[in-house]
Protein backbone atom coordinates (compact mmCIF):
# COMPACT_ATOMS: atom_id res chain seq x y z
CA UNK A 1 0.00 0.00 0.00
CA UNK A 2 2.78 2.44 0.91
CA UNK A 3 4.38 2.03 -2.52
CA UNK A 4 1.10 2.77 -4.28
CA UNK A 5 0.39 5.80 -2.10
CA UNK A 6 3.86 7.15 -2.73
CA UNK A 7 3.55 6.58 -6.49
CA UNK A 8 0.28 8.52 -6.51
CA UNK A 9 2.01 11.26 -4.51
CA UNK A 10 4.72 11.48 -7.17
CA UNK A 11 2.04 12.03 -9.81
CA UNK A 12 0.79 15.19 -8.09
CA UNK A 13 2.23 18.62 -8.89
CA UNK A 14 5.09 19.39 -6.55
CA UNK A 15 4.29 23.12 -6.57
CA UNK A 16 0.77 22.58 -5.23
CA UNK A 17 0.11 23.03 -1.48
CA UNK A 18 0.80 19.89 0.56
CA UNK A 19 -2.78 19.73 1.88
CA UNK A 20 -4.16 19.81 -1.68
CA UNK A 21 -1.77 17.07 -2.80
CA UNK A 22 -2.67 14.92 0.19
CA UNK A 23 -6.38 15.30 -0.47
CA UNK A 24 -5.92 14.37 -4.13
CA UNK A 25 -3.84 11.29 -3.32
CA UNK A 26 -6.11 10.03 -0.54
CA UNK A 27 -9.26 10.66 -2.57
CA UNK A 28 -7.84 8.75 -5.53
CA UNK A 29 -6.62 5.98 -3.24
CA UNK A 30 -10.13 5.54 -1.83
CA UNK A 31 -11.70 5.54 -5.30
CA UNK A 32 -9.17 3.02 -6.63
CA UNK A 33 -9.58 0.75 -3.58
CA UNK A 34 -6.00 1.21 -2.43
CA UNK A 35 -7.66 2.31 0.81
CA UNK A 36 -10.59 -0.08 1.15
CA UNK A 37 -14.05 0.52 2.65
CA UNK A 38 -13.96 0.22 6.43
CA UNK A 39 -10.18 0.64 6.67
CA UNK A 40 -8.83 2.67 9.59
CA UNK A 41 -6.60 5.62 8.68
CA UNK A 42 -3.80 6.85 10.89
CA UNK A 43 -2.71 10.49 10.81
CA UNK A 44 0.74 9.55 12.03
CA UNK A 45 1.21 6.68 9.59
CA UNK A 46 0.16 8.76 6.60
CA UNK A 47 2.28 11.70 7.74
CA UNK A 48 5.26 9.34 7.90
CA UNK A 49 4.54 7.86 4.47
CA UNK A 50 4.48 11.29 2.83
CA UNK A 51 7.12 12.87 5.10
CA UNK A 52 4.80 15.70 6.14
CA UNK A 53 3.43 16.98 9.44
CA UNK A 54 0.15 15.67 10.81
CA UNK A 55 -1.68 18.99 10.30
CA UNK A 56 -2.15 18.73 6.49
CA UNK A 57 -3.19 15.09 6.93
CA UNK A 58 -5.82 16.23 9.43
CA UNK A 59 -7.01 18.90 6.98
CA UNK A 60 -7.24 16.31 4.20
CA UNK A 61 -9.34 14.10 6.50
CA UNK A 62 -11.75 17.01 7.05
CA UNK A 63 -12.18 17.53 3.29
CA UNK A 64 -12.64 13.81 2.71
CA UNK A 65 -15.25 13.73 5.48
CA UNK A 66 -17.11 16.61 3.82
CA UNK A 67 -17.00 14.65 0.54
CA UNK A 68 -18.49 11.62 2.31
CA UNK A 69 -15.44 9.41 1.80
CA UNK A 70 -14.19 9.08 5.37
CA UNK A 71 -15.87 9.10 8.75
CA UNK A 72 -14.24 10.61 11.81
CA UNK A 73 -15.42 8.75 14.92
CA UNK A 74 -14.61 10.54 18.21
CA UNK A 75 -12.31 8.52 20.46
CA UNK A 76 -12.13 5.77 17.83
CA UNK A 77 -10.37 7.17 14.77
CA UNK A 78 -10.91 7.90 11.09
CA UNK A 79 -12.24 5.25 8.72
CA UNK A 80 -12.86 4.95 4.98
CA UNK A 81 -16.63 4.86 4.62
CA UNK A 82 -18.24 1.80 3.15
CA UNK A 83 -19.89 2.24 -0.23
CA UNK A 84 -23.43 3.50 0.01
CA UNK A 85 -25.62 2.12 -2.74
CA UNK A 86 -27.95 5.07 -2.26
CA UNK A 87 -25.04 7.49 -2.79
CA UNK A 88 -24.00 5.59 -5.91
CA UNK A 89 -27.50 5.74 -7.38
CA UNK A 90 -27.87 9.41 -6.53
CA UNK A 91 -24.55 10.13 -8.24
CA UNK A 92 -25.69 8.19 -11.29
CA UNK A 93 -28.92 10.21 -11.35
CA UNK A 94 -27.01 13.49 -11.30
CA UNK A 95 -24.54 12.34 -13.93
CA UNK A 96 -27.33 11.14 -16.21
CA UNK A 97 -29.23 14.42 -15.88
CA UNK A 98 -26.11 16.40 -16.80
CA UNK A 99 -24.47 14.17 -19.38
CA UNK A 100 -27.65 13.39 -21.32
CA UNK A 101 -28.12 17.15 -21.60
CA UNK A 102 -24.51 17.40 -22.78
CA UNK A 103 -24.92 14.86 -25.61
CA UNK A 104 -28.25 16.43 -26.56
CA UNK A 105 -26.46 19.73 -27.00
CA UNK A 106 -23.52 18.11 -28.81
CA UNK A 107 -25.75 16.22 -31.24
CA UNK A 108 -28.10 19.11 -31.93
CA UNK A 109 -25.46 21.82 -32.41
CA UNK A 110 -22.55 19.64 -33.46
CA UNK A 111 -18.97 19.48 -32.19
CA UNK A 112 -15.92 21.08 -33.73
CA UNK A 113 -13.64 18.94 -35.88
CA UNK A 114 -10.96 19.26 -33.20
CA UNK A 115 -13.20 17.89 -30.45
CA UNK A 116 -14.46 15.03 -32.63
CA UNK A 117 -10.86 14.15 -33.51
CA UNK A 118 -9.93 14.12 -29.83
CA UNK A 119 -12.90 11.90 -28.92
CA UNK A 120 -12.04 9.40 -31.66
CA UNK A 121 -8.38 9.47 -30.62
CA UNK A 122 -9.44 8.69 -27.04
CA UNK A 123 -11.52 5.79 -28.34
CA UNK A 124 -8.50 4.39 -30.19
CA UNK A 125 -6.35 4.71 -27.06
CA UNK A 126 -9.07 3.04 -24.98
CA UNK A 127 -9.18 0.10 -27.40
CA UNK A 128 -5.44 -0.37 -26.94
CA UNK A 129 -6.15 -1.05 -23.25
CA UNK A 130 -8.24 -4.14 -24.04
CA UNK A 131 -5.40 -6.40 -25.19
CA UNK A 132 -3.41 -5.87 -22.00
CA UNK A 133 -6.46 -5.38 -19.74
CA UNK A 134 -4.91 -2.12 -18.58
CA UNK A 135 -7.76 -0.99 -16.35
CA UNK A 136 -6.00 1.92 -14.68
CA UNK A 137 -5.06 3.47 -18.00
CA UNK A 138 -8.57 2.88 -19.30
CA UNK A 139 -10.11 4.73 -16.38
CA UNK A 140 -7.92 7.74 -17.02
CA UNK A 141 -8.94 7.71 -20.67
CA UNK A 142 -12.58 7.20 -19.71
CA UNK A 143 -12.52 10.31 -17.53
CA UNK A 144 -10.80 12.20 -20.35
CA UNK A 145 -13.57 11.09 -22.74
CA UNK A 146 -16.38 12.45 -20.57
CA UNK A 147 -14.43 15.61 -19.75
CA UNK A 148 -13.62 16.29 -23.42
CA UNK A 149 -17.25 15.82 -24.40
CA UNK A 150 -18.51 18.15 -21.66
CA UNK A 151 -15.92 20.86 -22.24
CA UNK A 152 -16.46 20.44 -25.99
CA UNK A 153 -19.86 22.11 -25.59
CA UNK A 154 -18.38 24.74 -23.24
CA UNK A 155 -20.01 23.45 -20.05
CA UNK A 156 -17.16 23.81 -17.57
CA UNK A 157 -19.51 24.26 -14.59
CA UNK A 158 -21.30 21.02 -15.49
CA UNK A 159 -18.02 19.13 -15.42
CA UNK A 160 -17.22 20.49 -11.97
CA UNK A 161 -20.54 19.10 -10.71
CA UNK A 162 -19.82 15.71 -12.29
CA UNK A 163 -16.41 15.62 -10.62
CA UNK A 164 -17.97 16.37 -7.24
CA UNK A 165 -20.46 13.49 -7.37
CA UNK A 166 -18.43 10.84 -9.15
CA UNK A 167 -16.38 9.49 -6.21
CA UNK A 168 -18.94 6.92 -4.94
CA UNK A 169 -19.90 6.07 -8.52
CA UNK A 170 -16.27 5.48 -9.46
CA UNK A 171 -15.58 3.17 -6.51
CA UNK A 172 -18.22 0.82 -7.87
CA UNK A 173 -16.73 1.11 -11.36
CA UNK A 174 -13.34 0.01 -10.03
CA UNK A 175 -14.96 -3.01 -8.39
CA UNK A 176 -16.97 -3.88 -11.52
CA UNK A 177 -14.06 -4.20 -13.95
CA UNK A 178 -13.21 -6.63 -15.36
CA UNK A 179 -15.52 -9.34 -13.99
CA UNK A 180 -18.85 -7.48 -13.99
CA UNK A 181 -18.29 -4.93 -16.75
CA UNK A 182 -15.65 -5.73 -19.41
CA UNK A 183 -13.91 -2.61 -20.66
CA UNK A 184 -14.57 -3.50 -24.30
CA UNK A 185 -18.29 -3.15 -23.55
CA UNK A 186 -17.74 0.33 -22.10
CA UNK A 187 -15.63 1.32 -25.11
CA UNK A 188 -18.35 0.18 -27.50
CA UNK A 189 -20.83 2.34 -25.58
CA UNK A 190 -18.47 5.31 -25.95
CA UNK A 191 -18.25 4.61 -29.69
CA UNK A 192 -22.04 4.59 -30.00
CA UNK A 193 -22.21 7.98 -28.25
CA UNK A 194 -19.66 9.49 -30.63
CA UNK A 195 -21.33 7.96 -33.70
CA UNK A 196 -24.71 9.41 -32.72
CA UNK A 197 -23.18 12.85 -32.21
CA UNK A 198 -21.39 12.69 -35.57
CA UNK A 199 -24.69 11.73 -37.23
CA UNK A 200 -26.40 14.59 -35.39
CA UNK A 201 -28.94 12.07 -34.08
CA UNK A 202 -30.12 13.58 -30.80
CA UNK A 203 -32.38 10.69 -29.78
CA UNK A 204 -29.69 8.07 -30.40
CA UNK A 205 -27.09 10.13 -28.53
CA UNK A 206 -29.37 10.46 -25.49
CA UNK A 207 -30.19 6.74 -25.54
CA UNK A 208 -26.52 5.76 -25.85
CA UNK A 209 -25.52 7.92 -22.90
CA UNK A 210 -28.38 6.62 -20.74
CA UNK A 211 -27.38 3.04 -21.52
CA UNK A 212 -23.77 3.79 -20.66
CA UNK A 213 -24.48 5.46 -17.31
CA UNK A 214 -27.05 2.83 -16.30
CA UNK A 215 -24.45 0.08 -16.60
CA UNK A 216 -23.94 0.45 -12.85
CA UNK A 217 -27.53 -0.69 -12.27
CA UNK A 218 -26.63 -3.99 -13.96
CA UNK A 219 -23.37 -4.60 -12.12
CA UNK A 220 -24.35 -3.35 -8.63
CA UNK A 221 -26.34 -6.41 -7.40
CA UNK A 222 -23.49 -8.75 -8.36
CA UNK A 223 -20.93 -6.54 -6.63
CA UNK A 224 -22.94 -6.34 -3.40
CA UNK A 225 -23.20 -10.13 -3.37
CA UNK A 226 -19.48 -10.63 -4.05
CA UNK A 227 -18.18 -7.88 -1.76
CA UNK A 228 -20.80 -7.49 1.02
CA UNK A 229 -18.17 -6.21 3.46
CA UNK A 230 -17.59 -3.15 1.27
CA UNK A 231 -21.20 -1.92 1.25
CA UNK A 232 -23.11 -0.27 4.07
CA UNK A 233 -26.63 -0.96 2.78
CA UNK A 234 -27.85 -4.25 1.37
CA UNK A 235 -31.30 -3.47 -0.05
CA UNK A 236 -30.02 -3.68 -3.61
CA UNK A 237 -33.08 -4.69 -5.58
CA UNK A 238 -35.44 -2.17 -4.00
CA UNK A 239 -32.91 0.63 -4.42
CA UNK A 240 -32.27 -0.20 -8.06
CA UNK A 241 -35.97 -0.59 -8.83
CA UNK A 242 -36.59 2.87 -7.38
CA UNK A 243 -33.62 4.35 -9.29
CA UNK A 244 -34.80 2.84 -12.59
CA UNK A 245 -38.27 4.34 -12.42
Amino acid sequence: MNTTLQSLWQETRANDPVRARLYQVLRESIIKMVLVPGQALSEKELADIFSVSRQPVREAFIRLSEAGLVEVRPQRGTFVVKISQQAVLEARFVREAIEVAIVRLAASKGLSAEVLFELNDLLARQRSCVEFQDHDRFYGLDEAFHRTLTLGVNQQAAWKVVEEVRAHFDRVRYLSVPDSTPIDKLIEQHAQIVAAIEQRNVEAAEEAMCTHLREVLISLPDLVQRFPEMFEDQQTQSLIKEASQ
